[in-house]
């Protein structure tokens, strides 16, 4: 590491532990402004408590972008940590193969001055070579089942370079054999220290490259020995496909927990929006029934002292009120169901206009009117609004969202980000399942897409 890039790193530490400190000054400082409001409540005007929540929200925001500061500069040092290992392995890799290559070379001039070569007292075998460069702590290795795999797939291409070395009888050979599979076992290396996620077709086109590469040069160099080049090279190319597949799916694993990870937090994003939400329609729905049970009370009173002429309008009266007293507790333990966190409603939209027919989305929302989480959804980076095919109410709605994509998992238009809720298939496939799960749930199999149709008439 460069005098530059000890500098940066020393910087990039004194920035992350100066964060660290302003977080947990913000910290401090926010809780002791929430205890104050905490005690205060109680015995402060509007006015004031509207400057501590201001307050509050001004310091939450403060903290809210520190988290987020340190954790770009602890992605970027975990990025510059990488790249730097990554580099000295690709150093090292070089520098072993170099040695043993001019070893072997040493080797075959010192048996020609002798005269009388021997080829049994060669000391660098190509088999010797492979086990030199085996010491790269590729990623795949720290996951049991596929260091089990890694570690077979290495022991047959062993097994492969032993085979086809047995058949060079002369030092010539022999050592054009030992140079190549020396050279084919580092660049291998190196393509396993560039793979990473999305890149498994590149590096395979690579490998298929080098065969040919590779065979070229040996089959150049000595004719004679083209056909088992040829062989060997054949069974070694797909070793090394092999390879390359099972350290892939390290990445691939890793992408499918981030991807997970990404779904939790925006599933907890989302849980906290309705949360709020469900809390403020609560306030408003008991604001809403201690009104209708203080008006109650007043036709009561008001009827105990009215005479007949009046009483009979009053009860009249009082039944309306009543109906809607009842309505509105309906409205209240409908809220406290949703709060409870497993309550709400699946849906089943499509969006005709963005992403084309038999295309649905099935999501889950806990708003008390779905069609809020649908209409956001229409907002968000699409040209046309969704239209809906079922809402399913649920007392276990969590359950019925996940059984329903484990149905329709083999339907999923991305396949890597399981995140995106997005199946195709058949509209009448999917109200069979849709009936199936629920035989009383409503299901639309037309799709306005008013403005997408509106639109197109326009275009011609």
């Amino acid at each position: 590491m460069g005098l530059l890039d000890i500098f940066k790193a020393g910087k990039i530490k004194t920035e992350n532990e100066t964060l660290k400190q302003q977080i947990l000054m913000l910290n401090q400082q926010l809780n002791d402004t929430q205890n104050n409001y905490n005690e205060l409540l109680s015995r402060i005007d509007g006015s004031k408590q509207a400057q501590l929540e201001a307050q509050i929200n001004q310091l939450s925001v403060q903290r809210n972008a520190a988290l987020e500061e340190l954790d770009k500069l602890r992605k970027t040092i975990e990025a510059e940590q990488n790249e730097s290992k990554s580099k000295l392995q690709a150093a090292q890799i070089k520098l072993t193969a170099a040695n043993n290559a001019l070893k072997a070379i040493q080797k075959v001039i010192k048996e020609d001055n002798k005269g009388s070569p021997d080829i049994s007292s060669l000391a660098i075998s190509a088999s010797d070579m492979v086990a030199d460069a085996e010491t790269l702590n590729i990623n795949c290795l720290d996951v049991p089942a596929l260091k089990k795999l890694i570690t077979a797939n290495k022991s047959n291409v062993k097994k492969v370079v032993q085979k086809y070395e047995s058949r060079y009888t002369t030092k010539a050979n022999q050592t054009i054999y030992q140079l190549m599979v020396l050279a084919l076992e580092a660049e291998i290396q190196n393509v396993l220290l560039n793979l990473k996620f999305g890149s498994l077709e590149k590096a395979k086109s690579r490998i298929k490259d080098l065969a040919k590469e590779y065979y070229n040069i040996a089959a150049n160099g000595n004719q004679s020995i083209a056909p088992t080049v040829k062989k060997f090279i054949s069974e070694i190319e797909v070793l090394y496909l092999e390879e390359v597949e099972i350290e892939y799916e390290y990445y691939a694993q890793k992408e499918r927990i981030k991807e997970e990870q990404r779904a939790l937090k925006e599933q907890m994003k989302q849980e906290a929006e309705e949360r709020r939400q469900l809390e403020q329609q609560q306030k408003q729905i008991e604001k809403e029934e201690q009104k209708y049970k203080n008006e109650i009370e007043n036709v009561k009173n008001a009827i105990l002292t009215s005479d007949e002429s009046e009483i009979e309008k009053l009860k009249k009266k009082l039944a309306e009120l009543t109906q809607k007293l009842d309505q509105v507790e309906d409205k209240k333990e409908q809220i406290i169901n949703l709060q409870n966190g497993q309550a709400g409603y699946v849906y089943i939209i499509s969006n005709i206009g963005s992403f084309g027919e038999n295309v649905f989305k099935v999501g889950m929302t806990r708003r008390l009117d779905p069609q809020e989480r649908i209409d956001e959804l229409g907002n968000a980076s699409v040209p046309f609004p969704f239209d809906v095919h079922s809402f399913i109410f649920s007392e276990k709605a969590v359950d019925l969202e996940n059984n329903m994509h484990k149905i329709l998992d083999n339907k999923r238009v991305n396949k890597i980000n399981k995140r995106k809720e997005f199946f195709s298939l058949d509209i009448n496939e999917i109200e069979s399942i849709v009936h199936k799960i629920d035989p009383a749930a409503e299901f639309k199999l037309t799709a306005l897409a008013e403005q997408y149709r509106q639109s197109q008439e326009l275009n011609y």
